[in-house]
């Protein structure tokens, strides 16, 4: 099994943002998740059995007005899905343990991007997703039961996406 689950944020307006950051973002959304792919795919398919989960964020689905975050996003999501077709897919903001967490949205709440507030306040279920329940959704799509499922998304995101945009 592989788990694509690495991801960097670039919060600005489009016309701002450089192409050096830009560069970045793909190398490690896009990019690593493919490498990643290749290089245990070949193993998964020499022993019969083929299990990778990328998992993206909400905003391959929906975009966040005046920033380039979207774009990242869409490009992210539909390379992963045109790559492997099949991830847990949309998560909505989860917490992070401080230790384990890259900084994915720290520096774009430092820069006044936006707040933990923001994010809770348009969650329909008013609050972030704890860790055990992106978890627990992977694990449900890494075992037996769920072995005839693939190309799908499934968004754990607290029902943002059935609220609709920002």
């Amino acid at each position: 099994m592989l788990i694509n689950n690495a991801g960097i944020g670039a919060v600005a307006p489009t016309e701002t943002l450089s192409f050096e950051r830009w560069s970045r973002v793909l190398a490690v959304n896009l990019t690593g998740p493919l490498l990643c792919s290749q290089a245990v795919g070949r193993h998964m398919l020499q022993a019969g059995r083929c299990v990778i989960i990328n998992i993206g964020s909400i905003f391959g689905e929906v975009g966040m007005p005046m920033s380039c975050r979207v774009c990242r996003q869409q490009a992210r999501v539909g390379g992963l899905d045109a790559g492997t077709r099949s991830r847990v897919g949309k998560p909505g903001s989860a917490r992070r343990h401080r230790r384990a967490s890259l900084g994915l949205d720290e520096q774009d709440q430092k820069d006044g991007a936006y707040s933990p507030d923001d994010i809770i306040g348009r969650t329909p279920m008013g609050r972030y997703a704890e860790p055990h329940e992106i978890a627990a959704t992977v694990a449900f799509l890494a075992g037996d039961e769920a072995s005839f499922i693939t190309g799908a998304t499934i968004a754990v995101d607290g029902g943002w996406l059935a609220h609709g945009g920002w």
